[in-house]
């Protein structure tokens, strides 16, 4: 009788390790907790670079807005319809000088949150930057009745050019 439940024991702690092993090693960039990994990784990068360009340290910020670009790439990969990537995306390809292609993932992302307050700030600074005033003024409308740092923010942006 010892001998059964021993053989069972043993046969049931080899049959767990077995699923933990295959587990960890099945879930690369095709699961959800792997892409939303690289989507905080990135943010963390996007955060250490904003600190740094206020201390003037553009060159190591520029470097932390290229890593976080390529964790969030992976992360689009796995959820194209994921608006908070989408708004990391325009920004951190903002910073780094792609202007087009950061409006293009702005626009893509308002099409699927029309009211996303970080987008819409954040687009409305592209449009400052690239001279259409026009356009980040109806950013900032957007923003009007949300009662958010986001619309002051762009209002700042909008008065000091």
């Amino acid at each position: 009788m010892f001998k059964k439940i021993f053989i069972i024991l043993i046969a049931t702690f080899i049959f767990f390790q077995y699923l933990d092993v295959s587990y960890s090693a099945g879930g690369d960039s095709d699961s959800s907790s792997s892409y939303l990994d690289l989507y905080k990784e990135a943010k963390r990068y996007v955060i250490r670079a904003k600190k740094l360009e206020e201390k003037n340290k553009t060159d190591r910020a520029s470097k932390l807005y290229s890593q976080a670009l390529e964790k969030l790439r992976d992360a689009y990969k796995a959820d194209r319809n994921n608006p908070d990537i989408l708004n990391y995306l325009g920004f951190t390809l903002r910073k780094t000088g792609k202007f087009e292609e950061a409006e293009k993932y702005y626009l893509a992302g308002l099409k699927i949150k029309p009211n996303h307050n970080g987008i819409n700030e954040y687009l409305g600074e592209l449009y400052v930057k690239t001279g259409r005033m026009n356009l980040a003024k109806e950013r900032l409308a957007v923003l009007e009745s949300c009662n958010c740092e986001e619309y002051d923010e762009l209002k700042e942006v909008i008065e000091k050019n």
